[in-house]
């Protein structure tokens, strides 16, 4: 009876096993088989694309400032990542070690959701994918890994699976009944139920309220600015957007109290600036393009300019970057 109950409950969530452990081994087929995604010279380099989560990141902020201020730490990070959602998901897909596996599944959509849940320009999609691995990875630990499963076929063998651990790590019965079973699944239930509330309406305003979604247009954060000298700085950080699309600045002005352009770059100026012009802080770059001045989402940078006419400004000034879509962003400037 026992058996029974398990080969079924197993059987019940085999094509939720199999999707879902195709989704993380797919990760490790695209970055390293398909194309080298773990190469920081290369287009493409999955650093970069973490760095994407940092401005909205739910709780872990720090660790993805870090890692994206640190080259080799990130690459580091990436790659064990790449081969933990490899390994996680081929013996997912294969269910051996069931339960282990679903505990890593668990984890890798857990911290998904908590670093990428806010991306998403149509669907929501990061937030989905997050809050569905955490279901998943909860409901097969309890299913194990079923009929169709190498646990299974160890089990039958009676190869090293008569002990406890294998039971909580592998397949079979977990050595619960009746209402303690009852109360861990409503209670799993219901605080992964109210997780997906919570960071449905933190991300999103999905619960109540205006509804939100930080992915569709693109804001750039101005801080740091002064005048010294003969030198304008400021920071910029680009916290919004589709992580797709970068923003490309057309036009920097600045301006006094009544509005009379003291300095301005446009766009042919904008696309031929050097290092000499930008300090970047992570991994994903502010950089000139063809046309305009490039802001991935999550970079920030350091922009300086050199002219002889700061050096005789006074009083109230206003600085203001130009986006190609015809949005702005406006800092105000003080010089004594």
């Amino acid at each position: 009876m026992e058996k029974n109950t398990y080969l079924n409950q197993g059987l019940y969530t085999l094509a939720l096993r199999l999707v879902v452990g195709w989704t993380y081994f797919s990760a490790f087929w695209r970055r390293l088989i398909l194309e080298n995604k773990l190469n920081p010279d290369e287009a493409g380099y999955i650093g970069e694309k973490f760095n994407h989560f940092l401005p909205n990141a739910l709780g872990i902020k720090p660790i993805i400032e870090y890692l994206v201020s640190s080259p080799d730490a990130l690459w580091w990070a990436m790659s064990i990542f790449t081969i933990v959602e490899g390994i996680a998901g081929l013996l997912f897909i294969f269910g051996l070690f069931t339960r282990l596996m679903s505990i890593v599944v668990f984890s890798l959509a857990f911290g998904i959701l908590l670093a990428s849940g806010w991306l998403g320009t149509t669907c929501l999609d990061e937030w989905q994918i997050g809050v569905l691995g955490v279901a998943a990875g909860f409901t097969v630990f309890l299913s194990g890994g079923g009929q169709y499963s190498l646990d299974a076929y160890f089990i039958k063998k009676k190869l090293f699976t008569g002990s406890k651990w294998f039971k909580l790590l592998g397949s079979g019965m977990l050595p619960l009944e009746g209402k303690g079973l009852r109360m861990t699944v409503l209670t799993g239930s219901i605080l992964i139920l109210g997780l997906t509330l919570f960071t449905n309406q933190y991300f999103h305003g999905g619960v109540y309220g205006k509804l939100h979604n930080l992915s569709v247009r693109p804001h750039v954060d101005i801080s740091n600015t002064y005048i010294k000298g003969n030198t304008l700085s400021f920071t910029v950080f680009r916290d919004e957007g589709a992580d797709v699309y970068g923003s490309f600045l057309i036009g920097i002005k600045l301006a006094d109290k009544e509005g009379n352009i003291v300095f301005g770059q446009k766009q042919e100026h904008l696309s031929k600036l050097t290092t000499g012009h930008i300090k970047n802080a992570y991994v994903a770059k502010v950089k000139p393009g063809k046309h305009s001045l490039i802001l991935p989402l999550g970079a920030k940078a350091t922009i300086q300019f050199i002219d002889e006419k700061f050096s005789f400004l006074q009083g109230s000034y206003t600085l203001e970057l130009v986006d190609i879509s015809g949005i702005t962003w406006k800092e105000s400037v003080e010089v004594n």
